[in-house]
């Protein structure tokens, strides 16, 4: 919606002639060129043309200006090129932040900015070849897929929130969410292929109930689930607990999905929208307020899915699945943990987390 602080999209690929094919769970790797405009800006922090002769492994030689366009990682900032900056500048705080005591600040530092900020925040003098050889190569993005092959067969659909931040005054933006975003076009071919995901798949009893807790786009690969387990008429019963910021502009899919839940194939739809009121609500909160019901269909043999982010919500959504194991199953920490593991093992006990 207009008013969402976020600016998340749908694509769908045309896939009929790419011999591509998938299953709910999978994602889609997509190979994204970089950013023109950044490639320039990079070439002319560090004082070259862009013309220059590189020779990038299994490539060949090219220019500079190719070589960041197609090959290179250009915008993640990796210990291994803080290491080459400060080796070239001797900088104190770079210095600390390398040492083995500071890895988490390191890391906190490196997600707040992006290549060339560190090269206008400390110049430094180096030719093409250095440059390149002390860059990683450029990696394809996964995204997990949000559609049944037997809802949509000859496409394929991603959920992708875009990343757009703000460092030094200026925007900087995702590799490959504004590349889908602004540079490609409608009908346009993306290089893409399916990365298969066989630990995170629907049960192959359609009997079984399903429980899926996501926040933010991950939502997506249980859009793709209730497409499947619809399209087979499977049997089981399907509960969503979906969080985001605001229920306005940031519910994806609440067409469709409170379209499931009046058909009744969507038997629980659990939403937290953490902005709504003073006191922020996740999924995990959910999860609690539900616990006595949760803990009923684990013990009736559902399965258990987490999709988001793995530092923090999926690590939440553990420990209130431990917490309502423990409170409505009558365990303690060490039987609750056991449960879990158990869960993990018969394969009940699914995340797709990034």
């Amino acid at each position: 919606g207009k008013k969402s602080e976020k600016d998340t999209r749908h694509y769908e690929f045309d896939l009929s002639s790419s011999g591509l094919q998938y299953e709910p769970g999978d994602a889609l790797g997509i190979w994204p060129t970089n950013d023109p405009e950044l490639v320039k800006q990079l070439i002319s922090t560090v004082g070259l043309s862009g013309e220059e002769q590189v020779t990038i492994p299994n490539a060949g030689k090219m220019t500079l200006f190719d070589a960041f366009l197609r090959h290179l990682e250009i915008t993640k900032i990796t210990p291994d090129f803080v290491k080459f900056v400060q080796s070239r500048t001797n900088d104190r705080t770079l210095d600390r932040l390398l040492l083995d005591d500071n890895r988490a600040e390191l890391n906190s530092w490196m997600k707040a900015r992006q290549l060339i900020d560190l090269l206008i925040e400390y110049p430094i003098v180096v030719d093409a070849e250095q440059l390149t050889q002390v860059l990683k190569p450029l990696q394809p993005r996964l995204y997990s897929i949000s559609s049944s092959p037997k809802a949509h067969p000859g496409t394929v659909h991603i959920t992708v929130s875009t990343v757009r931040f703000q460092c030094n005054g200026e925007t900087r933006r995702g590799a490959c969410s504004v590349f889908l975003a602004e540079r490609v076009k409608i009908n346009e071919e993306v290089p893409v292929f399916i990365h298969k995901s066989p630990h995170f798949r629907l049960p192959d009893n359609p009997e079984a109930p399903i429980i899926m807790v996501g926040a933010g786009t991950g939502v997506a690969p249980f859009r793709a689930f209730l497409q499947e387990r619809q399209a087979v008429q499977a049997k089981g019963k399907n509960w969503l607990i979906f969080g985001e910021q605001r229920a306005e502009c940031d519910f994806y899919y609440k067409d469709e999905l409170e379209a499931l839940r009046q058909t009744g194939f969507l038997h629980r739809l659990n939403l937290a929208f953490s902005r709504d009121q003073s006191e922020k609500i996740y999924v995990q909160h959910r999860m609690r307020e539900a616990g006595a019901e949760l803990w009923n269909w684990l013990e009736q043999g559902a399965y258990f899915y987490v999709c988001g982010d793995a530092s923090r919500m999926a690590k939440k959504v553990n420990d209130a699945l431990k917490e309502i194991i423990r409170q409505h199953g009558g365990m303690s920490a060490e039987q609750s943990e056991a449960y879990v593991q158990e869960l993990v093992r018969q394969g009940r006990y699914m995340r797709d987390v990034y």
